[in-house]
């Protein structure tokens, strides 16, 4: 099993899907990363050799991946909270943020029902 970026990436799966694995790379940056490391995309990872491996390492190494991103992330959403624009308010409520309509929808968002009792007459 190929070890890159601190992640156990799957061995038995086409190397183009197997980075995808690792946070911050999509499809079209593993095709790159690849690309840049002069691999073939349709080898799976059990058949890459220790150079190629150490080519992807040093390609994927360039970009802001995993514990680094996902607190760059975190930094953004706190900084629209604290200024309290538009976004920000619907992250503070856990409310969708791009426009999306909450009467029906929204439940992964919103959580788990509460139900209102109806006041009596």
């Amino acid at each position: 099993m190929a070890r890159i970026a601190g992640i156990d990436i799957p061995k038995n799966k086409r190397g183009v899907i197997a980075l995808t694995y690792i946070f911050g790379i999509g499809s079209s940056r593993a095709q790159k990363v690849l690309a840049e490391a002069k691999v073939d995309e349709s080898i799976k990872v059990q058949d890459w050799t220790d150079d190629q491996i150490a080519a992807i390492r040093e390609q994927v190494g360039s970009f802001t991946i995993e514990g680094e991103l996902r607190s760059e992330v975190q930094i953004n959403i706190k900084r629209l909270m604290d200024i309290g624009c538009q976004r920000g308010i619907r992250h503070r409520l856990g409310l969708p943020l791009r426009g999306q309509r909450t009467k029906n929808n929204s439940r992964t968002r919103k959580g788990k029902r509460k139900t209102v009792a109806n006041k009596k007459k």
